[in-house]
């Protein structure tokens, strides 16, 4: 609400000012003696800016601390997705340690056998020669035109030297299969090329080079405190190699959002002829409160993955936990801080902005003339892009799945033409019993199962592994739905004794495991969102009308994703499923990152319905007042995702498209079609709240000034 105006260099009486500028979502009569419901939110921007210096300070100290102390106590990474209580991890606990897994392969072909055999010996010389390095003998192919040795090697400091050594010889195709020799994005090139963009969308948005680095500087601060944060608690919980990718991402992502929130909010407030200081009230009493929401329901969102259990979510959840939570902090606790270091500086020109009607105003117009058919239109779009969500298959990603450059994706095909597709993920049965002179030194009930085995339809070979495993070769390949079935038919046939794990086995024990959680987990992060918007808005259909947009959005995402990764619509190669854990860490972040643009644009709506008390009114001045932050929100979210997506891991690659489709999709047709449309068909009754008449009227407020004409008012 415009506090009508004032000479600019007035300073108003900041009580006053906090009761005219209103709360985003909750502006409700003032009756004499009580205080508005928000009045905690001034107090605590008056107790930040009073002690502005030693906020700074603090920030420094805990910024400077917490990376100091991450780079002398790393943690360490827990990559192993085995699954205690599964019949993968009983086996490999039999076995005592992981499957009898080589860590690297050289794999030598061409079309001379000799040649093959005299380069190998010679590699393999060369490789015999590095500190720490042993090979043996491995198998060759039945024509000789392929041969392999195994590389024992300490560390993947090691890997990167023995992969840099130039490894060739004439005549023949020399690569190296082993997940330490595959290609990788160097280090922060990725979270650079998010912050280039992001740092070009606020440029143009702001007009301002003090605006654009506002954001990008809360970001980084509160990454930098998050990633760090992580690593020190990685003593503590478990926590996978990919964790600290994860935290960047969110952390970037929603934490240049939550800033670009508040810097807009603050610079409207300065053209409202607002003084510095109860501007920042002003834009922390509105767009710092949704930022507290929003921060919390993405916390909330992300620690759904716990349902999987403390081992496998527990280090997934504090990589997301982290990032958003230091992010929300600085964005609440020193961006308020550095607004009143800058003052006016932040936007010199603008008092020359345009008058013109902004584009979503007009937008939003064209969408109440025609509610029902806009809204059917939104929905069958999302509805389309879900369809493919239907074939999802969930599994473990491999070499196969890398690009043809990738000398671990060459080794691959040349290892699954020779020795049979299965060759790449054999099936390993376990047995607790010691061999007792069976033939291959098998026991004899091991010995007796893979007899068995051999009859089974599907099973290529059977190779003995040691006294109590032995190797099932498939017909097919790891990630072919045959091998699955397979998996199946092996446990369901052989006694009860012989356990049969191996990397795909354990992969589809970890999806059986998050398919029989996901109800629970599903159902946790609704009832959470629920409650949050409940508190928030006081009304029964808005968090309703909520929950089912944000479903919708995120099905077509991952109907985005399979569409890319698992169909291979841009025939790249590389398809396959999806990651066993990708997509239930893709429902917790999209629907906490659907959540955020949900409280931004509501927040504004119920402001202006509680103000003027006209529904439609209201859904089109939220609109017009919301739709060009939420854009270039939602443009810097998608770069910095998109980034992530080109990075060499499939999993964080699959990550990176599916949030970047989740925000594109909710920023456009979900925030700019669907959710006016719905609000617009429900009219008054999205503000029911049984028992409270209030919570559905309108407040009986003093007369507005003047409306100012909507350019003025600002993005916000």
């Amino acid at each position: 609400m415009r506090t009508g105006p004032m000479p600019p260099a007035a300073e108003p009486d900041r009580a006053a000012a906090g009761t005219a500028d209103g709360v985003a979502g909750h502006q409700q009569p003032v009756d004499a003696g009580r205080r508005p419901r928000s009045l905690a939110f001034g107090d605590m921007t008056r107790f930040l800016l009073d002690r502005r210096w030693p906020v700074l300070v603090l920030w420094a100290v805990l910024t400077a601390a917490l990376a100091a102390g991450a780079a002398a106590f790393p943690g360490p990474s827990h990559d192993d997705f085995t699954l205690p209580g599964s019949e993968s991890g009983r086996a490999a606990g039999l076995l005592g340690g992981p499957p009898p897994e080589s860590p690297g392969t050289l794999v030598v072909s061409g079309a001379d056998p000799g040649a093959v055999r005299l380069s190998l010996a010679r590699i393999t010389a060369r490789l015999g020669a590095v500190d720490g390095v042993t090979t043996r003998p491995g198998p060759a192919s039945d024509d000789g035109r392929v041969a392999t040795a195994g590389i024992d090697y300490p560390d993947a400091e090691t890997a990167y030297r023995i992969k840099n050594m130039g490894l060739s010889a004439p005549g023949v195709q020399v690569d190296l299969a082993g997940d330490d020799f595959a290609d990788f994005t160097p280090g922060g090139l990725t979270e650079g090329v998010g912050l280039l963009a992001a740092a070009v969308i606020l440029l143009l948005a702001f007009r301002s080079l003090l605006a654009m680095l506002l954001p990008i500087v809360i970001g980084v601060v509160g990454v930098v405190c998050g990633r760090s944060m992580l690593t020190l608690l990685g003593h503590l919980v478990p926590t996978p190699g990919f964790a600290g990718y994860l935290t960047i991402m969110l952390g970037l992502g929603v934490g240049i959002d939550y800033a670009l929130l508040v810097v807009t909010r603050f610079r409207t407030s300065l053209r409202e002829r607002l003084a510095v200081e109860p501007a920042i009230e002003a834009a922390m009493r509105t767009a710092g409160r949704s930022v507290l929401y929003a921060g919390i329901t993405v916390i909330l969102t992300a620690a759904g993955i716990l349902f999987l259990g403390p081992e496998q979510g527990g280090g997934i959840a504090l990589a997301a936990g982290c990032g958003v939570l230091m992010v929300m902090l600085a964005a609440l606790t020193l961006l308020p801080v550095l607004l009143r270091l800058i003052g006016r500086r932040i936007d010199r020109r603008a008092a020359r902005d345009g008058r013109r009607t902004p584009p979503a105003a007009r937008w939003g117009a064209v969408v109440q003339r025609r509610p029902w058919t806009t809204g059917l239109i939104a929905l069958g779009v999302l509805l389309i892009l879900a369809a493919p969500a239907l074939d999802l298959r969930v599994g473990w990603s491999d070499a196969g799945n890398r690009p043809v450059t990738d000398t671990t994706r060459r080794a691959h095909d040349t290892l699954a033409r020779a020795f049979g597709a299965g060759a790449g993920g054999p099936l390993i049965l376990v047995t607790a019993e010691k061999g007792d002179g069976a033939p291959g030194g098998c026991a004899a009930p091991l010995a007796a199962a893979c007899a068995r085995a051999e009859g089974i339809p599907g099973v290529a070979k059977v190779l003995p592994a040691g006294e109590q495993a032995a190797l099932v070769v498939p017909d097919t390949g790891p990630q072919d739905a045959r091998t699955a079935r397979l998996l199946h038919r092996l446990r369901a046939d052989l006694p009860a004794h012989v356990l049969v794990t191996g990397s795909t086995a354990a992969a589809a024990d970890y999806a059986a495991h998050t398919a029989a959680r996901l109800p629970w987990m599903v159902g946790a992060v609704l009832a959470a969102s629920i409650l949050l918007l409940l508190m928030m808005f006081r009304s029964v259909v808005v968090p309703l009308k909520a929950i089912a947009v944000n479903l919708l959005s995120i099905g077509a995402a991952y109907g985005v994703c399979v569409a890319v990764f698992q169909w291979d619509v841009l025939g790249r190669g590389t398809g396959g499923p999806i990651d066993a854990w990708v997509p239930t860490m893709l429902f917790v972040i999209m629907f906490g990152l659907s959540m955020d643009y949900e409280v931004f644009l509501l927040s504004r709506i119920r402001e202006e319905y509680l103000r003027t008390g006209d529904n439609g009114r209201a859904v089109r001045e939220g609109l017009a007042g919301t739709a060009r932050v939420i854009s270039a929100a939602a443009a810097i979210m998608f770069c910095v995702f998109a980034a992530f997506g080109a990075f060499d891991d499939r999993a964080l690659q699959i990550m990176g498209v599916g949030l970047a489709a989740a925000v594109l999709l909710d920023a456009t047709v979900v925030r700019l079609v669907l959710v006016p449309a719905a609000m617009q068909v429900l009219g008054d009754r999205n503000w029911w709240w049984p028992g409270d008449r209030r919570a559905a009227e309108p407040a009986t407020a003093p007369p507005a000034a003047p409306a100012a004409p909507p350019a003025a008012r600002g993005p916000w």
